[in-house]
């Protein structure tokens, strides 16, 4: 329900955690994820959606198996409407910051030049101000945050000897368009059930909904066009990243968030209003929206068309704009 009243006394760690929370959530996964495969390379990006899905839904999947009440308040004072909604352990939001930053670093760190240490350090203070974000927040217990961060961490070795073949799979197996959207689906469809509402269902949606398409979109960009970016304009070295590069990498940002979130209200609203149909109820309905028959095809439908425009739509548009 409602947020407590508070008395913000120093603003420096209250904007710095607030902040450092959004990059666990939606904001941060829409922008940050496009933007490596827009800008920076095809394989760093496949690699970290991949580790993102995985770790993702086990930790959702984790907190409604395990259901460890979050942090009682009082004595915490929680800065975020989403209270009672969800269980707390495992924290999703260490799970995903520590799988992205890590994934990222690992992912790089062979095909770029860059210091190996600077990108750890970068990594590390990444994960951290997430994981303190959580507590400053009121939202997570010590043990939530570090079983997140320790889960996470564990999927990412156990994940890493089998990214090539993942990989490869993903890229050239004529099973794969099936496979990413018939699995996901039966994921959600079968997601563990509670007593009451969690948006814990339908968070996992969106993101089993948005690796879905973003995979059907590497699948057909290796069957049937050129790689869009190798990464060559974008070599992670400063004396390399002149006017002209950041103009571009800037271009191809705003054109591709512009498509994205253009493709994500208008499949919310066809989806929603198709549904709605089918089912009867009005669109505002926020009840009937938490219905599974509507919530997960409602979220699928819409992320999944979102992971594809991201991997398909906006690349050829970039390339009719002569942005590659």
């Amino acid at each position: 329900g409602c947020a407590q009243k508070y008395i913000v006394k120093n603003y420096f760690y209250y904007y710095l955690f607030k902040f450092s929370a959004a990059l666990g959530e939606e904001i941060f996964y829409i922008t940050f994820l496009p933007f490596t495969y827009w800008n920076i390379d095809h394989s760093v990006s496949r690699r970290m959606i991949i580790i993102w899905s995985i770790v993702m839904y086990i930790g959702q999947v984790s907190k409604d198996i395990l259901k460890w009440p979050r942090p009682l308040s009082p004595p915490v004072v929680k800065l975020e409407m989403r209270t009672d909604a969800e269980y707390g352990m495992p924290s999703t939001h260490a799970m995903a910051a520590t799988a992205i930053s890590f994934s990222f670093l690992t992912a790089t760190t062979n095909q770029y030049k860059y210091p190996f240490e600077l990108g750890l350090v970068a990594a590390f203070v990444f994960s951290m101000l997430v994981c303190l974000s959580r507590l400053y927040t009121g939202m997570h217990t010590v043990l939530d945050v570090i079983g997140g961060a320790l889960i996470s961490a564990v999927l990412l070795m156990l994940l890493y000897p089998a990214w090539d073949m993942i990989d490869h799979l993903l890229l050239t197996s004529p099973f794969c368009p099936l496979l990413s959207i018939v699995v996901p689906l039966v994921l959600c469809y079968n997601y563990p059930k509670l007593d009451y509402y969690s948006p814990t269902r339908g968070d996992t949606t969106t993101i089993l909904g948005a690796g879905a398409g973003a995979t059907v979109g590497f699948w057909l960009n290796n069957q049937y066009a050129a790689p869009a970016y190798t990464g060559e304009n974008l070599q992670l070295g400063i004396p390399l990243i002149t006017s002209k590069i950041v103009v571009v990498v800037l271009a191809r940002f705003f054109v591709g968030i512009f498509v994205v979130l253009l493709t994500r209200q208008l499949m919310k609203s066809v989806v929603l209003g198709m549904l709605g149909y089918r089912y009867k109820f009005p669109i505002g309905d926020l009840e009937a929206r938490r219905r599974l028959e509507v919530e997960v095809p409602y979220k699928f439908i819409t992320y999944s068309s979102v992971g594809f425009s991201a991997t398909v739509i906006v690349p050829l548009l970039h390339k009719l704009l002569g942005l590659m």
